[in-house]
């Protein structure tokens, strides 16, 4: 309110008012809205702010005060308006020293313009903004949510009312003026409020998603960073070259089908104790699930089968026997590992192997065209303690192929879903008859790539390719 005198017969109506206020409520939100998109209303949000800020925000909440003013309209004499939302807000997110200063600058100009509820007037518009600033204070120097900002906004304007008619006289004026107004600039205050909270409610669920995707960024990021270091500790697992033996023409590859996996081979050399020459241990194991579990897993297993088998170098039951003992104490969460282990001895032109539980290798003896499958001779291990393996012994000749796989191969899938399978497996080793062992390996993998195409790797792929010389 600003001037009190009764001169309009023709009173607006309540509704054409409010209308009016909420025109020019709206005017007062957008250059708010526009605020709070500022770099610095992010550090109001936070309670931090500076001398320099505060100023700036005292400034535009007071002009906006004194836009509220201007911009009312005439009701029975009395000028309704929405003059106590700058200080308002004002105080509501920059506290008492913004509130407070821009309630002066709207209440200093309200001065000017005279009238029998000037001083109501007033009071009221410096007690917006230093009220809005305690409440802020009292919310721990945060913006308070939606429903107390709109009842505090009721609050005021109830006060400023409740001063017009303490102080104004002759009382049936302060009566009549309370009368039509009250309602329309309590409506228009509240509205304003509310859409203002409404705006710093949604600043803040953006700011908190915005926290969450970097969190989850920065988690990711690491999580990343600690893949690809246990990927470079896998990997560092796995040979970096395979010395070859005499008599023997040895390849091997891991493909895994996420940063990390369960797949894994190794060569032994038997340098720990004095062997004859031309022998060597080969490995290929499959552990249970993917990623950093199948991964530790997976280290677990190749260590323990290498000590293993480097103790035991001439009998490969007795070390799969003891190694599964150990993985089976160790596994907790029901991990196993399909593993075949064998002994290549160039001298006695033999393979002697162990087969826990693992994919049958596959023998191919070109001279007749034939196939020999190494079938299991165990279950997987870790899956109980005390369990029994066996040796098998399978003859080999010069041009015999010996080829260990991993299920990514047999199982890589294409398109239609369809499998690669054994046979197609057959097919290739039936084919690359007198190359050497990496050649083969890398035919079978480019055939099984082929084959998918475009369908992702659903499994680790490790192969490996011997050839008897």
């Amino acid at each position: 309110m600003c001037k009190t005198y009764m001169s309009d017969p023709m009173a607006t109506s309540i509704l054409t008012t409010l209308l009016v206020l909420l025109q020019m409520m709206c005017v007062i939100v957008v250059v708010a809205y526009l605020l709070t998109r500022s770099r610095t209303f992010s550090d109001l949000l936070d309670g931090h702010t500076t001398v320099k800020v505060q100023l700036l925000l005292i400034v535009v909440f007071g002009a906006l005060s004194i836009y509220g003013t201007i911009s009312g309209v005439d009701v029975l004499g009395a000028i309704v308006n929405v003059r106590d939302l700058g200080p308002m807000v004002g105080g509501l997110i920059g506290g008492p020293v913004v509130g407070l200063g821009a309630g002066l600058i709207g209440a200093a100009y309200r001065s000017t313009l005279g009238g029998i509820t000037v001083v109501p007037c007033t009071i009221a518009t410096i007690l917006a903004g230093l009220l809005g600033g305690i409440v802020w204070l009292l919310n721990h120097r945060r913006f308070v949510d939606i429903k107390i900002a709109v009842l505090f906004a009721v609050f005021i304007e109830a006060l400023h009312m409740g001063l017009t008619l303490l102080l104004v006289r002759p009382f049936s004026v302060a009566l009549e003026v309370v009368t039509n107004v009250g309602l329309p600039m309590i409506l228009a205050n509240a509205v304003g409020v509310f859409i203002f909270a409404f705006i710093i409610s949604n600043l803040q669920n953006e700011r908190r998603m915005q926290n969450e995707r970097d969190n989850l960024l920065r988690e990711m990021e690491r999580k990343n960073t600690e893949l690809v270091i246990a990927a470079e500790i896998q990997q560092s697992f796995l040979p970096d070259a395979i010395a070859q033996v005499e008599g023997f023409d040895v390849a091997a590859k891991s493909i895994m089908a996420k940063e990390v996996g369960g797949d894994f081979f190794d060569v032994i050399p038997f340098e720990v104790i004095p062997i004859k020459p031309g022998r060597m241990g080969v490995l290929i194991a499959d552990v249970s699930g993917k990623g950093i579990p199948a991964a530790l897993f997976m280290a677990l297993s190749r260590i323990v089968v290498r000590v293993n088998a480097t103790w035991y170098a001439n009998d490969p039951a007795h070390a799969i026997y003891d190694a599964n003992n150990l993985i089976a104490a160790d596994s907790k969460a029901g991990m196993f590992v399909t593993l075949f282990y064998g002994i290549l001895d160039h001298s006695s032109h033999t393979f002697t192997y162990v087969n826990a539980g693992h994919n049958p290798p596959i023998v191919y003896h070109p001279h007749d065209n034939t196939f020999t499958e190494l079938a299991a001779t165990g279950i997987a291990m870790g899956v109980l303690e005390d369990a029994e393996y066996s040796s098998e012994e399978n003859p080999l000749v010069p041009g015999d192929v010996v080829v260990l796989y991993t299920d990514g191969i047999t199982e890589a899938m294409n398109a239609k879903e369809e499998m690669f399978g054994e046979e197609r497996l057959y097919d290739v080793i039936r084919h690359v008859d007198g190359v050497s062992a990496e050649d083969i390996l890398q035919k079978i993998l480019d055939v099984v790539k082929v084959f998918t195409g475009d369908y992702p790797q659903s499994d680790d792929i490790t192969l490996m390719v011997i050839r008897v010389v």
